[in-house]
């Protein structure tokens, strides 16, 4: 019950929340929600990509290695992202001491628009800036290009062990890290 308080005052005064939650789909295509998880024997390669943080620090995937990354794709006017912003940062919250690396993989934003939003909805792990779309088009695999927000949880060894296509449901979205850093399907 408190969870959702806390979620209800989050998003009581976003109107782009608001619609998302009303589900009717007005100026936005959402995802479907679904979730797909991979056998060990089924991830295949690892991914591989270099990246640039909006303050600037290069993030490499082979730095990944050895622990559970989470991938969240999204932009400040998705209406299921600013939703799942308090879930992802509790997440991030619960699994950070545990090596767990997070992070956002902005499609759209400025800089002053991602810090606007990360400030707003409290998101404190980094953002990659990807408006030029390498992070997004190097991962069409596992990521459609028009599904924002789509979460990918990777395992240890940097392969894909997990997808949510949509608004990634907390619960379900800490499941799938668990499975990811138990080593478990």
């Amino acid at each position: 019950m408190v969870l959702a308080l806390t979620l209800t005052a989050c998003t009581a005064n976003d109107p782009l929340a608001k619609q998302a939650a009303a589900g009717d789909g007005k100026n936005y295509i959402a995802g479907d929600g679904s979730v797909s998880e991979y056998a060990p024997e089924a991830r295949g390669e690892s991914v591989e990509l270099t990246a640039e943080l909006y303050d600037g620090t290069v993030v490499d995937s082979a730095d990944w290695q050895g622990r559970v990354t989470v991938l969240n794709f999204w932009y400040a006017a998705c209406p299921p992202c600013r939703l799942e912003a308090p879930d992802l940062q509790a997440l991030y919250e619960k699994y950070k001491d545990d090596g767990v690396m997070f992070y956002g993989v902005n499609v759209r934003d400025p800089e002053a628009t991602a810090a606007a939003f990360e400030r707003n909805f409290g998101v404190t792990y980094p953002s990659i800036d990807d408006r030029d779309g390498g992070v997004l088009f190097s991962m069409t695999q596992y990521v459609p290009p028009q599904a924002v927000p789509t979460t990918l949880v990777l395992d240890k060894q940097g392969r894909i062990a997990a997808r949510i296509i949509g608004l990634a449901e907390k619960s379900t979205l800490d499941a799938l890290i668990s499975d990811a850093a138990a080593g478990s399907p």
